[in-house]
């Protein structure tokens, strides 16, 4: 049974952010980046997310850190507020680990090195 992809663009996981997350194609931009990490904590693939933070960003984070909140939480829904080429803003909705509803609203800031966009840092 094919799942709506949890990026919310209507689309069924395995033809959205699943290929990039599997690395079967590249991703063309920053929003379809950005979409397709808040898909990646939804299925709980540290590695996906680490691999697409900035090369000199990823000394901040640990594959660890990021899986243990990644499934700590239940992802509900993604909103992009707004894109530019190289900045995303959104609201993930999740219940935390007690079942509290929260909100992360972040402006994402992207960068193409090497033909490859990565997530640099986020404005809370």
């Amino acid at each position: 049974m094919a799942l709506q992809c949890y990026c919310g663009s209507g689309i069924f996981f395995d033809n959205c952010c699943q290929p990039y997350i599997k690395g079967v194609i590249a991703v063309p931009t920053a929003e379809a980046l950005m979409r397709s990490r808040y898909s990646a904590y939804a299925v709980h693939d540290a590695h996906y997310l680490w691999q697409t933070t900035a090369p000199k960003e990823r000394r901040h984070h640990s594959k660890a850190a990021i899986l243990k909140w990644a499934k700590s939480n239940r992802w509900l829904k993604l909103e992009v507020l707004n894109a530019t080429e190289t900045t995303v803003e959104f609201k993930a909705y999740y219940f935390d680990n007690l079942l509290h509803a929260q909100v992360h609203h972040e402006k994402s800031a992207f960068i193409k090195e090497g033909g490859s966009w990565y997530y640099v840092n986020g404005e809370y």
